[in-house]
């Protein structure tokens, strides 16, 4: 099927793939834009997971200070190249994870930075409740798992929502990023601060 180049310039503007991408993916989707989008999705996703393991000595810290001066945050994210670190579209990247830190204050990066005496309170408490509610030692612990899972979720950064657009986790928006600039993107570490806290 041919495809017409200002078609491939409009799925490369939506998506940020590569010109060949976007043919390609035109092609194999029969002209239907969406379905292209879900192809290079599927496909820069797969191109993210292989790019997991590379090294990420490159990067910025960004801040972000909401209106009124009383929540700031400050957050690193690292790349493989100085190149992508100064690239325009990867500060906005980095200033969106930034703003989403202020507005979900997350309590670490990834669930499995999530501190082990908090989840242990959490368990404590989701066990007690269970109990209270009468339910039987033996669902209580599944019921437990349950709400952990939950509360890590909502708590670490890569799993929650990302606040820009619910339909995806800031991971997968962390992913759409790895395809964009073609090399791996990871957030370090954050500090959040609000005033008197």
């Amino acid at each position: 099927m041919a495809v017409e180049a200002n078609e491939i310039k409009k799925l490369r503007d939506r998506t940020g793939a590569g010109m060949m991408d976007c043919k390609r993916a035109l092609q194999e989707c029969g002209g239907d834009h969406e379905k292209a989008v879900e192809y290079l999705r599927i496909k820069g996703l797969a191109a993210a997971k292989k790019k997991a393991g590379r090294a990420t000595g490159e990067g910025v810290i960004a801040t972000y200070i909401h209106p009124g001066d009383k929540l700031g945050v400050m957050v690193e994210v690292n790349c493989e190249t100085d190149f992508v670190a100064r690239n325009r579209e990867f500060r906005a990247f980095v200033k969106d994870i930034a703003m989403h830190i202020a507005a979900a204050d997350p309590l670490a990066v990834a669930s499995e930075d999530v501190p082990e005496d908090i989840l242990e309170g959490e368990r404590k408490i989701a066990a007690e409740q269970a109990r209270e509610q009468g339910k039987p030692e033996n669902i209580i612990e599944r019921i437990v798992e349950g709400r952990l899972k939950k509360f890590v979720a909502e708590n670490a950064l890569l799993e929650q929502a990302f606040v820009k657009d619910p339909d995806k986790t800031v991971r997968e928006y962390v992913e759409e990023a790895v395809a964009r600039f073609g090399e791996n993107v990871v957030v370090a570490r954050f500090a959040r601060f609000k005033l008197g806290e």
